[in-house]
Parts: C-alpha cells; sequence; structure tokens
C-alpha cells in the first residue's frame, strides 16, 4: 500500500495475536514509528490471518495499533530505495495485495479500532475489516500524490472504492485529502465514533453482538461480497510500471527521505 513513513532503527515491530473469550486481538506494534508497517509485520498479519481461517478458535477479529495514538500510519518508504524499474513496483503492489488478502477474505468478522491516523496501508487494512470504530479526530487517506509519486494496484482501488465510493477515493488520491471523520461517519465507513477511552469496551460490545450470530452465515455474506468485489478485476500493471519506473517516483522517494518538497516534472 501506500507509504508514509521513514522507518528509524526499532527492535520491536511486529503483529501480536491474543486469543481470548472468542475473541482474537490482532495488534500493530510499532509506537516509535507511530506503527507504520514494514515487510515483515505485513508477512505476520498474513500468517496470522491464514492461521485464524483455518481455526475455529476465534468467532470475531478486533484489530488495533498500539500505544493509543495512531492504527497505522503507512509503510516504510525506505524500501523504495532499492526500486530501479517499474517492474518493482509490480512485485511490490503484487505483494501487498497477497498479505491483505486473508484478511479480506477472513470468514470471521472483523473489526478496526482506530485512534489517530489509518493512512496508506492503515486505511487498506482498515477498509479490509467489516466494521470500524474510531476517535472523533482519527485521520484517514492515501497522499501518494503529494508524497511519493506512485500508486496502487487495481484490487486495493477497488476495494477502497467498494467501501468508500468513487468521489471520496478520488479526493484522498488525486487531491490527497485526508478525509474527515464526520464525513465518513455520514457516508456509513465508519460505524461509530467513541472517546479514546471507550474503544475497547466499545469493540468489545460489537464483538459480542456479532459472536450471538449465525457464524456461517456472517461467513457467506462475507465472502459474497468479497467475490462480487473482486469479480473481473482489470489488468493495470502498464499504469502501475509507469508510475514506478518514473523520474517523479524516484524524485519523490528521495526528496521524502531528505525531508525536502518534492518536486513533480510529469516524467
Amino acid at each position: 500500500m501506500t507509504s508514509d513513513q521513514h522507518l528509524p532503527p526499532d527492535r520491536l515491530a511486529e503483529v501480536r495475536l491474543e486469543l481470548r473469550n472468542g475473541i482474537a486481538y490482532i495488534t500493530f506494534d510499532h509506537v516509535a514509528a507511530r506503527n507504520a508497517m514494514t515487510v515483515k509485520m505485513y508477512q505476520s498479519l498474513q500468517t496470522i490471518c491464514e492461521d485464524l481461517t483455518k481455526s475455529s478458535a476465534a468467532r470475531v477479529a478486533i484489530l488495533r495499533g498500539a500505544g493509543g495514538k495512531s492504527f497505522i500510519s503507512g509503510s516504510d518508504i525506505a524500501q523504495f530505495s532499492s526500486f530501479t524499474t517499474g517492474d518493482d513496483g509490480i512485485r511490490y503492489e503484487e505483494g501487498i495485495d497477497q498479505y491483505l488478502s486473508p484478511l479480506a477474505t477472513m470468514p470471521i468478522p472483523t473489526i478496526a479500532v482506530i485512534d489517530g491516523m489509518a493512512i496508506g496501508g492503515g486505511l487498506a487494512i482498515a477498509s479490509c475489516c467489516d466494521f470500524r470504530i474510531a476517535t472523533p479526530d482519527a485521520r484517514f487517506g492515501v497522499p501518494i500524490a503529494k508524497t511519493l509519486g506512485n500508486c496502487l494496484s487495481a484490487g486495493n482501488v477497488a476495494w477502497l472504492v467498494a467501501h468508500l465510493g468513487i468521489n471520496i477515493v478520488k479526493r484522498m488520491l488525486l487531491l490527497a485529502e485526508l478525509v474527515s471523520v464526520p464525513e465518513l461517519l455520514q457516508q456509513g465507513y465508519l460505524l461509530a465514533t467513541y472517546a479514546a477511552d471507550d474503544l475497547e469496551s466499545q469493540a468489545n460490545q460489537l464483538a459480542e453482538r456479532l459472536m450471538k450470530l449465525a457464524p456461517i452465515t456472517q461467513k457467506s455474506s462475507k465472502q459474497t461480497l468479497t467475490r462480487i468485489i473482486q469479480h473481473h478485476l482489470p489488468d493495470c500493471s502498464d499504469l502501475i510500471r509507469e508510475c514506478y519506473g518514473s523520474d517523479d517516483f524516484k524524485n519523490g522517494v528521495a526528496a521524502f527521505l531528505d525531508g525536502k518538497p518534492p518536486i513533480w516534472t510529469g516524467k
């Protein structure tokens, strides 16, 4: 997904799973970088979701960022410094789709608990969940037109459009807007908002409500909706190759890592 973090050295960058009373608690813990995702964290999330799909240990999953200040603020930008051609971007976007697919297709209901930022990869992960609750000051967006000058896979864009609507996605992608909580609440992307101190208890109450309902019906409904969204996705590899292979992308990455504003040339 999109990236907005140059990650500092930090040994604690992990995704943790705790099973308790039929609920899987998945925590993104990289507090020093506002829970920005490393490749290993994406891979851990994929493995956790695959394992939960094979198991009957949990009826609901709750996803939350550690530290109480951010859900997920993006991904590691430093990794893009090694990209040399547009094909590197194709492999990267295919990898993101692979990492997030098990979350989107999990048979159990999922709840994203968002306090702080859900930016880039954080927005993608929140959108892969079935329900989202947030603090009133949370922020949502994909500001790649302002930061790096990269792009998203067709699957990623289709998923965002299905959950946010094409007009909001255009504002996020073309204008690099961060969309407000009241608007996303009115639009239906957010189920509810709560004070930070109430998020955990409200997430648990929602999980308990979901656990009282028919699990096979929930699975069937979830996976039918997923198949509808993913049906007949177009091949956009030419667009991804052009974007990641551009001088703008290379300059955008270098400028971000140097702490300077990028200069776009359209080449």
